[in-house]
């Protein structure tokens, strides 16, 4: 099977800040991206329409934060609400994708670096979807529309 071209972005939602990261799927290496600080709808609009434009996405993979049990949670359904508005906003498909320990491992790895508490903080969010986008793409998802059935 061939691999799509193209760049995808991975997020890590949150109601203050949101986490991405990007792939290009030809090389299939997932990359911090940015933490974006959400202000209002207008202007995350006008960000997440230009980031698709800028990186060329052809699909987005939007973290799902279940619960141990596989069972979704409150915010897996905030997350899903703006999965749809971003398809909707951009016109690039959205996958959704198992988040579970993205951010414990994220604060890990960043607490091993020695980081302090501020640049942890500013790093956090996108270190989670890089992490979670690799274990997309480590799944073979990049090749097939909603891998794991999350819809």
């Amino acid at each position: 099977m061939t691999t799509p071209e193209g760049r995808i972005a991975g997020i890590d939602y949150g109601t203050v800040r949101i986490g991405v990261a990007t792939a290009d799927l030809e090389i299939g290496i997932a990359s911090p991206y940015e933490t974006y600080t959400r202000r209002n709808a207008e202007l995350d609009a006008q960000y997440f329409r230009e980031m698709a434009t800028g990186e060329r996405l052809i699909r987005f993979v939007v973290g799902l934060p279940v619960h141990l049990d596989g069972q979704e949670s409150q915010k897996s359904y905030e997350a899903r609400q703006f999965g749809k508005w971003l398809g909707e906003l951009t016109s690039v498909p959205v996958d959704y994708f198992d988040e579970r320990f993205t951010s414990s491992e994220a604060e890990g790895i960043l607490s091993q670096a020695n980081f302090t508490k501020k640049r942890r903080k500013a790093r956090l969010d996108q270190l989670a979807a890089q992490i979670m986008l690799a274990a997309y793409l480590e799944s073979g998802a990049r090749s097939q529309s909603n891998p794991q059935g999350l819809e």
